[in-house]
């Protein structure tokens, strides 16, 4: 009904349109010709020459009115309606719904331009739908370990003839258990605000080196009770421009991983360079390292290369440090090999100071 009221009315107004021109041009052509020929037409004529003017206006009206009709629906009709029915399906969840471009010479190539940005948000949607979802169950899948330790062995501290040392054993692993979950879910917030850009960091000038030897040390008695050995080569005077927090925390995770995954006897190793523009630290082991493979999903959230070490940790530290890492501009490239150990490499930008302090 509804288009049915449209058509009708675009009919009118090319009527009108049409009686208007018509009517202009007839009396025009109607005045020139009595004054070129010298005679006055008769009220007959005029009114044989009117029904056939108006017969005229009648059938140009028609003719418009389809011809409109026809490309209203080609170009206007046809790709809205695929762009609202996609629409529809995304609001419904679909976000593998795709619209492929109109035909430029068949419609307006602005369709195409909404086409090509709605392809692009849906898209997008999909892989933010991908990472919501696999976040939902990677979430899950790590709370369940850490939730089932402490209620099995919260049923065993129940036992009424327990002994004390079983006792004390049962609350320690207990008590790993919450503070793995507690670490968890300090590490998804942290991760959570920075990807939403909540946390904005706050640069100050401070020398590197300063603060790569207070994160090391913070490790002393891993590397004792490990006997791992430590080898340094530390540049001097290198100033950063960076959030110290942030950064703190990428260096503690860095050597967290690299004194968890170096067996007793192993060897740390950390390096600090510089040029004129970046500072650059290299962390090294000597683990068990990984393979290429595991190596390009290290970064990800979540992910465990090495399950044998899973209950100390919990997949997001190298996500975190990835997430500040590029929030300071700087880069970050890991070279491992099965059996050999990993060296993780970071790049940040120099403090902006003149050349004379540079040398």
């Amino acid at each position: 009904m509804k288009k049915l009221l449209s058509t009708i009315s675009n009919f009118f107004i090319f009527f009108l349109l049409s009686a208007f021109v018509t009517s202009c041009c007839v009396m025009l052509f109607v005045s020139l010709l009595q004054s070129s020929i010298g005679r006055a037409f008769t009220q007959e004529e005029i009114t044989v020459a009117a029904k056939i003017t108006m017969l005229n206006v009648i059938l140009l009206s028609v003719g418009m009115a389809i011809i409109d009709y026809v490309r209203r629906k080609f170009t206007v009709e046809r790709p809205v309606k695929r762009i609202t029915e996609a629409t529809s399906k995304m609001m419904e969840g679909d976000f593998s719904v795709r619209i492929h471009p109109t035909a430029k010479f068949a419609t307006d190539d602005s369709f195409n331009e909404i086409i090509d940005c709605f392809n692009k948000m849906a898209s997008e949607l999909s892989g933010v739908e991908t990472l919501r979802t696999d976040f939902i169950a990677n979430v899950s899948h790590e709370m369940k370990t850490p939730l089932a330790v402490m209620q099995n062995y919260g049923t065993l501290l129940q036992a009424p003839d327990l002994p004390e040392e079983k006792r004390i054993e049962y609350a320690k692993t207990i008590t790993d258990a919450s503070r793995r979950l507690a670490d968890m879910m300090t590490n998804i917030l942290k991760l959570n605000r920075l990807e939403n850009q909540q946390i904005y960091p706050n640069p100050t000038t401070f020398d590197l080196g300063e603060q790569l030897c207070e994160s090391l040390l913070q490790y002393e008695s891993v590397w004792e009770r490990k006997n791992i050995e430590i080898e340094t080569d530390i540049a001097e005077g290198v100033l950063v421009s960076a959030d110290t927090e942030l950064l703190s925390l990428v260096w503690n995770n860095l050597f967290s991983n690299a004194f968890k995954f170096t067996e007793d006897g192993g060897k740390v190793t950390l390096t600090l360079a510089a040029d004129e523009e970046y500072a650059t630290v290299k962390i090294a082991d000597t683990g068990c390292g990984m393979s290429a493979e595991v190596g390009a999903h290290i970064f990800e959230k979540f992910y465990q290369g090495d399950t044998s070490h899973a209950t100390q940790g919990n997949g997001l530290g190298l996500a975190l440090v990835k997430r500040v890492v590029d929030i300071m501009q700087g880069e970050i490239g890991v070279e491992s090999a099965v059996g050999v150990g990993t060296t993780f490499t970071v790049r940040i930008r120099r403090a902006n100071y003149g050349p004379d302090e540079a040398r």
